[in-house]
């Protein structure tokens, strides 16, 4: 079998004039990035009047065994074109810190991808370039501000902007700065985050135009006062300058599938630590040209579709028709305790015990009024008996498993799975509804996700942390939704307790306030906003080889 960067260089891709034109966008609109990638001028766009229905791809935890959300994904939008609907992708734009960290890419698998794949993965239309630029200027505009006499009268040990960079460096999480005399500025502690978790990267996705963008960037809190008076960029005059650097960035982008279907990929990964959706801008123009259009959601349901649901839907009001929820036999098995070494051999045990982990995702997701399929990504070696226990279970919860081949058989692979969504979709059975109103209090939020969702017994938390929730509902934040930062492995904060852990506490160790993007970060357990590399990095893997073609990505 050919590796997935092979399928995608043997792949004849249409132009992406062509590409473009099939979504009836005028010429005048597409701004090539090369041959197969462009940005799409939206003013150019003329209104078509339609409006598409909004499936979006989730899936149970992840493990080391894989899942294929973004594969399933691909494959469905391809199968929905093949049954006759049209049908636009809405992906989000991958990392650098995955890509050399662990993942290797991050554009679909197999014979279901959005290509250029080497170009999406790397560096690709210079988005996540311009996020970092943009939120490093605010930081360097914060330093500079104090430098030069202070008049804001900002308290440096109340700053709260950190510093960006798409990678994955944990030698960064936490540095002294501004060293060596005063024309250095003033020594302090800060750190960096990777920059899929900025706040500028939650703003350009949530963001309707340039306009909201610059005002939602204005409204960014960077730092306090003594007397904690909240500092906003717009005090500092950074917004105009922010929002130019990101004036090309906010556009999306446009590529397109191994069989030659739009796919517009646009946005920030990452749902354990940002909101993880790609943007309201993308989804919108997709469901102005198209009649269906499929989304993913990053990670398991309990981090990607929650934060869906209550951050982007809520904001964009937008509606899901339909879910899918991406699950395999050898995930199921590890959450049943199986090791990932032993996972070829035929376990039907396993599958039923992790079965569970499915189960809890089926329900969280019907519990936003939104009705669920189950695809089955399938893998060789898969038995019919443990495919079988997959059958039960979703029927169990009153949904449906399809089985797909989507990674070996591109589209044809998932027409079952197109034409069961198909089905939900023009039913018109979906009820959806946020999971909590934006009259409960800041920490109410956090421990409805937590008691409703993840199952715990209640959220934690340290009087400091309930300290700044009240200051910010006293300042006008409590109709804010939250968003869920904890390890994307577990229901729990403990990567280890795999399953359908019930009982459980969630610590809530920090709070933020992303006040231009709109929610309150809830951080909680140990996981960082700066991920660390694995012992052994895909980069290590990635090199050029002898025919000058990129080896290692996948």
């Amino acid at each position: 079998m050919l590796s997935d960067i092979e399928i995608s260089r043997a792949a004849r891709l249409q132009p992406i004039g062509e590409i473009a034109a099939k979504l009836s966008i005028p010429p005048d609109a597409v701004e090539p990035y090369g041959h197969f990638k462009a940005k799409i001028d939206l003013s150019r766009v003329p209104a078509t009047g339609k409006q598409g229905k909004l499936i979006l791809v989730t899936a149970i935890n992840p493990t080391p065994a894989g899942e294929g959300k973004s594969t399933t994904s691909v494959g469905l939008a391809d199968a929905l074109n093949r049954v006759g609907r049209q049908t636009v992708l809405c992906l989000r734009e991958p990392s650098l810190g995955p890509c050399f960290g662990t993942k290797g890419g991050a554009a679909g698998g197999g014979y279901a991808q959005v290509a250029p794949m080497e170009d999406i993965n790397l560096h690709f239309t210079g988005d996540f370039h311009a996020i970092t630029s943009a939120h490093n200027l605010l930081a360097a505009m914060i330093d500079n501000h104090v430098h030069w006499g202070n008049a804001l009268g900002i308290d440096v040990r109340r700053i709260v902007w950190r510093r960006v960079l798409d990678m994955n460096d944990r030698a960064l999480r936490e540095i002294t700065q501004s060293l060596g005399g005063p024309a250095n500025g003033y020594p302090r502690e800060s750190g960096f985050d990777i920059t899929v978790a900025s706040e500028v990267m939650a703003i350009l996705c949530l963001a309707t135009d340039l306009h909201d963008l610059e005002a939602r960037l204005g409204r960014i809190v960077v730092a306090y006062t003594r007397d904690r008076r909240p500092i906003m960029a717009r005090d500092l005059k950074a917004d105009g300058a922010m929002a130019v650097l990101l004036a090309q960035a906010i556009k999306p982008n446009l590529v397109q599938t191994l069989e030659g279907n739009p796919a517009f990929v646009h946005g920030g990964p990452f749902a354990n630590i940002a909101h993880g959706c790609n943007s309201v801008i993308a989804t919108r123009t997709a469901l102005a040209l198209g009649d269906y259009v499929v989304t993913e959601a990053g990670f398991g349901a309990d981090l990607g579709a929650e934060k869906f649901f209550d951050i982007k839907c809520r904001q964009s009001g937008l509606k899901p028709a339909a879910a899918v929820i991406v699950a395999t036999v050898r995930a199921l098995k590890m959450n049943g305790g199986v090791a990932k070494n032993a996972l070829g051999a035929e376990d039907v045990a396993a599958v039923r015990r992790g079965g569970v982990n499915l189960a809890r995702h089926i329900e969280n997701v019907r519990m936003f009024g939104v009705p669920v399929v189950v695809a089955i990504n399938r893998f060789d070696g898969d038995s019919a008996a443990e495919l079988d226990v997959i059958r039960e279970i979703a029927a169990a919860q009153g949904s449906e498993a399809v089985l797909c081949t989507h990674w070996a058989d591109g589209g044809d692979g998932a027409v079952p799975l197109a034409e069961k969504v198909a089905e939900l979709c023009d039913h018109g059975a979906a009820q959806f509804a946020p999971l909590y109103d934006d009259g409960l209090s800041l920490f109410e939020k956090i421990n409805t996700v937590a008691t409703r969702v993840y199952r715990a017994e209640e959220a934690i938390a340290d009087p400091g942390v309930h300290a700044q929730l009240e200051r910010w509902e006293k300042a006008g934040y409590g109709a804010l939704p939250v968003c869920m930062a904890k390890t994307q492995y577990s229901f729990s904060t403990d990567p280890a307790k795999l399953g359908a852990p019930t009982g459980h506490v969630v610590p809530v160790r920090e709070v933020r306030l992303s006040a231009g993007a709109g929610f309150v970060v809830a951080i909680c357990g140990e996981i960082m906003t700066m991920p660390g590399l694995p012992r052994v990095p895909a980069a290590e893997a990635i090199r050029f080889g002898a025919d000058g073609e990129i080896e290692g990505l996948f």
